[in-house]
């Protein structure tokens, strides 16, 4: 085997996942350049900057630090060096519209004194369920997560240890067999809709996100998850990496059953050894890939798959501070399960709602001016296939109505603080992002569209031509993002040294 040294690689899209496979990329010695289409890196950790608040388009769940610092450790540098993570504690206070509250921690002392205001009962089936978590863990995350499924036999290998942990059970069914109390299942199943997956649905292998937060915590970059792109980026030209920003690849040239050239909007072309894609499945094969037949039959095949809903986000700048607010919580509406049927399965506007309302000021006041506060309120709402609005006319009135529940719950005055607002809809995923449907976490993450059923980390047919972020293996959030990248680096770095 030789080295990869000398090669060149192209990764298109500047997220966490693109961004984490150019610094392994660019660590291993292969010359790398990121292509990115939008004005600014970030994908999906887009920000904003209006009236002098910072508004981060998202993700703002960090957990799992170490799987972050390990792109920096892997050329002998810190992280520490380009960014400041920020504890968040509490995880995430959880409010019910009867005015409970539960906060959610990994301080265990105060985790069981909050489970026993629900229910004294269920503390011992917590430790049960938290037991559970770390064996999911164990083998759904750290034998897994970043282990590629290129074959059917990995898939069957794989399927004895999954199988054991009852995979086919769903993250809600399998809490419910611990804990009795109805709030506690909500508190303890809804993780799932970070990454886009119905908590009804998706396998119970996603109740290791219990365990990835007890043992890592839940962060904050300090100036916004925007923050941590930047000093992803900072590190991967410091390594000699090159960025392209703001010209948009129009299309991937192939020539035969090899990926040859990255062709850009602006007419700016490049010939790579490899190229890789941390775009949007679908908008990989079906536009970047158009002029071949694998691109055109992978298409069809991937468009008849599954979506994980839209997002409806609404961006506000108040005046005040609000030190009782934590930086997350997750108002619960008046239903759960019927909610969540008319989001994935009905596709329906519902009248009610859930909304995951998002604070940094209250853990980094840099973000909003003196006296001020940054928040964003965020709903799952189902993706353009499924609901079919006009989102032009339908989100001044349900930005309304959102900002009115949060008045009503948290901040009486809210319309007569307000500084400064948006909203961000399906539409703009599928604008901005090339997002299929509008979907926020691409691939919807169930147990028929995981592993080796999810996108390939290396194409079946092109060679040469990769993929990575949430619409392949593992999936959504930026620890799955991260690990798909170590997958597909170590593809990557392998091919190109033989």
């Amino acid at each position: 085997m030789t080295s990869p040294e000398g090669k060149r690689a192209c990764v298109i899209g500047a997220g966490f996942g693109g961004m984490a496979l150019a610094i392994r990329l660019q660590s291993a010695g292969i010359t790398t350049t990121v292509v990115e289409g939008r004005d600014r890196p970030g994908g999906r950790a887009y920000y904003w900057e209006r009236e002098g608040f910072t508004f981060d388009a998202g993700p703002t769940v960090v957990t799992d630090p170490d799987c972050l610092r390990e792109l920096w450790a892997i050329s002998g540098r810190d992280m520490d060096e380009d960014l400041e993570l920020m504890p968040v504690t509490p995880f995430y206070r959880l409010n019910w519209p009867d005015g409970t509250n539960f906060d959610y921690s990994n301080d265990e002392e105060n985790l069981r004194k909050e489970i026993a205001k629900l229910d004294p009962g269920d503390i011992a089936g917590y430790e049960a369920f938290l037991d559970y978590s770390a064996k999911v863990h164990q083998e759904g995350y750290v034998k897994l997560g970043t282990v590629p499924f290129l074959d059917f036999k990995s898939m069957i290998k794989a399927a004895p240890a999954l199988m054991k942990h009852q995979a086919w059970r769903s993250v809600y069914s399998i809490v419910s067999k611990y804990i009795r109390n109805e709030k506690l299942r909500e508190a303890l199943s809804f993780h799932t809709l970070l990454v886009g997956g119905n908590p009804m649905k998706t396998s119970s292998i996603y109740a290791l996100i219990h365990k990835l937060e007890k043992d890592g915590g839940v962060w904050w970059t300090r100036g916004g998850t925007n923050r941590l792109i930047a000093g992803m980026v900072r590190h991967f030209e410091r390594l000699g990496g090159t960025m392209c920003v703001g010209d948009p690849v129009v299309r991937v040239e192939t020539e035969g059953k090899r990926a040859r050239a990255v062709h850009c909007e602006s007419g700016w072309t490049e010939r790579f050894d490899a190229v890789a894609s941390n775009a949007d499945i679908v908008h990989s094969y079906r536009d970047l890939l158009g002029d071949s037949h694998r691109g055109r039959s992978n298409a069809r095949k991937l468009a008849k798959k599954s979506f994980s809903p839209g997002l409806f986000v609404v961006h506000f700048g108040v005046e005040g501070s609000w030190p009782g607010i934590p930086h997350h919580m997750i108002l619960f509406g008046p239903r759960y399960r019927g909610l969540l049927d008319d989001i994935y399965d009905n596709g329906i506007l519902p009248a009610d709602f859930s909304i995951y309302l998002h604070h940094p000021t209250v853990t980094d006041p840099s973000m909003a001016p003196e006296g001020t506060s940054t928040f964003y309120a965020l709903v799952p709402v189902a993706h353009m296939g499924k609901l079919a609005v006009d989102w032009d006319t339908v989100g001044p009135e349900l930005e309304k109505r959102i900002l009115d529940e949060v008045g009503r719950r948290l901040i009486p005055d809210i319309h007569d603080r307000i500084v400064t607002k948006f909203h961000y809809a399906p539409k703009d995923f599928h604008a901005d992002l090339n997002a299929h449907l509008g979907s926020a976490f691409s691939l919807e993450p169930v147990l028929t569209q995981s592993a080796f059923f999810r996108g390939h980390n290396r194409d079946d047919v092109i060679s040469n031509f990769y993929l990575v972020g949430a619409g392949t293996h593992p999936g959504a959030g930026i620890p799955g993002v991260v690990g798909s990248a170590k997958a597909t680096a170590g593809l990557m770095i392998e091919d190109m040294s033989a």
